[in-house]
């Protein structure tokens, strides 16, 4: 995250008093091309480590993101929530995120991914600029069969996904116990055009069971 790239402001709230901002022009935080990939450039927020979620714990995240009625509809990846797989050493780093809420061509979409191949949970063909956006996740990490995702937008149940949610230790990662974090903001192939993203009402729990 640039420093110049992160306000709170009072103009665009989804509830309360305040949203954090979230700008990215080209040149901030530049990654260059790895895996097949752009190169690539980022704004985003983190969780803190000791926050992060546990293999096999099962964990609900709520937030609402706003993107303005000016926000580019081009076809350039970008990713506006993530969440990473921690690797242990620099091998599975360049991995891409487990699971990915995404928008592309004016489509924002829902993505898992544990091995090469990326497949797309949910899809939606709407416009959703210059409205507010309110997600909630139910999300079980695993190597196993039992990893879940359940997603709701707006209240409406629109994802109910079962199987495997992390990548495996034939990739690099640990054996037992993984651990992954979340991010979100703005992270996209390098362009020229700016990017702003408002966002609220963040929350995340682990669900008891």
């Amino acid at each position: 995250m640039e420093l110049h790239s992160f306000k709170i402001q009072s103009k665009i709230v989804r509830n309360g008093l305040h949203a954090a901002n979230i700008a990215i022009r080209t040149g901030d935080v530049v990654e260059t091309a790895t895996n097949g990939n752009n190169v690539s450039e980022r704004d985003e927020l983190m969780e803190n480590w000791s926050l992060w979620s546990v293999e096999e714990n099962k964990y609900e995240y709520k937030f609402s993101i706003f993107l303005p009625d000016s926000f580019p509809i081009i076809p350039v990846r970008l990713v506006l929530a993530q969440w990473k797989q921690f690797c242990p050493i620099g091998v599975c780093s360049e991995y891409s995120p487990v699971l990915a809420l995404r928008y592309q061509s004016g489509k924002i979409f829902f993505t898992v991914q544990t091995d090469s191949v990326r497949h797309t949970l949910w899809k939606l063909d709407d416009d959703v600029r210059n409205r507010w956006l309110d997600f909630t996740f139910q999300i079980r990490f695993s190597r196993k069969g039992n990893g879940e995702v359940d997603g709701f937008l707006n209240g409406k149940h629109i994802i109910n996904y079962t199987g495997v949610t992390s990548y495996s230790e034939t990739l690099w990662y640990l054996a037992i116990k993984n651990r992954y974090y979340f991010k979100m903001g703005l992270y996209r192939d390098r362009i020229p055009e700016p990017m702003f993203i408002y966002i609220d009402q963040y929350a995340k729990k682990e669900i008891s069971e």
